[in-house]
């Protein structure tokens, strides 16, 4: 747990033989939060509450449109308008898709030196393709993404193994060839038990309370430029490329 402390790996990455780098979506490969918060503050001037802290909503993005709706609004999805409530967040969130959001720092960089090296990179993501699909499409990050799987495209979500297994079987790789790398207990969690080697995003949406060196991560990073060091073997973040 120490080693997770200072981001230094429990157990080094398996560069050798290593096919591909899969990355959870919102909080780990794109920083999204900032139109989370337009969204949540949208929706509670609604109902005539006042804006919330930022940081807060930024911090619960990772858990999804019921946690938001719960977050902003109070209401449980037991009660009898939450899904009326969840629908009018996901339309809110619509309008904004992909107008904000970008790449973490050094995540361009780092996947062209992946491509370079003959590996390909995918996404595994709870978010539904909905709005995760038009948000990869908007982004038009290059290289282009090899697997994008969403929870539609499975049976069973995260932390489940499933979507990741589907990854590797799009990408034409064993799991034991890949690494995951998310910023939530859930991604880890698959990540160990798909057979991965797994890396916790501490630079993510991680709330307060959570304990992501409990999590079980082979690995943590501090700051998405660490990656590049991490997954490549180099003694220094790479620079971005104009």
């Amino acid at each position: 747990a120490a080693g997770q402390q200072t981001g230094h790996p429990v157990r080094p990455p398996p560069l050798e033989g290593l096919r591909a780098v899969l990355f959870d979506l919102d909080g780990t490969l794109v920083d999204t939060a900032s139109e989370f918060v337009v969204v949540v503050q949208a929706l509670r001037a609604e109902y005539g509450l006042p804006p919330l802290e930022a940081a807060l909503i930024a911090a619960s993005v990772s858990n999804g449109a019921r946690a938001l709706v719960t977050l902003a609004l109070g209401t449980q999805e037991t009660e009898p308008h939450f899904e009326t409530q969840r629908q009018r967040l996901l339309t809110l969130y619509g309008e904004v898709l992909g107008s904000t959001a970008q790449p973490y720092p050094g995540i361009p960089a780092l996947l062209a030196a992946l491509a370079e090296r003959g590996i390909a990179w995918g996404v595994s993501t709870n978010k539904p393709r909905a709005f995760a699909a038009p948000l990869m499409e908007r982004l038009a990050i290059q290289p282009t993404i090899g697997s994008l799987v969403c929870p539609d495209d499975v049976r069973e979500r995260k932390p489940h193994p499933e979507a990741l297994l589907r990854n590797c079987a799009e990408l034409g790789c064993l799991p034991e060839q890949a690494i995951y790398i998310g910023d939530h207990l859930r991604d880890i969690e698959a990540g160990r038990r798909a057979g991965m080697y797994t890396v916790a995003a501490l630079y993510g949406y991680i709330e307060a309370g959570d304990n992501p060196t409990l999590w079980g991560a082979d690995a943590s990073v501090r700051h998405s430029e660490d990656l590049a060091p991490l997954l490549l073997g180099t003694p220094y973040p790479l620079e971005e490329r104009t």
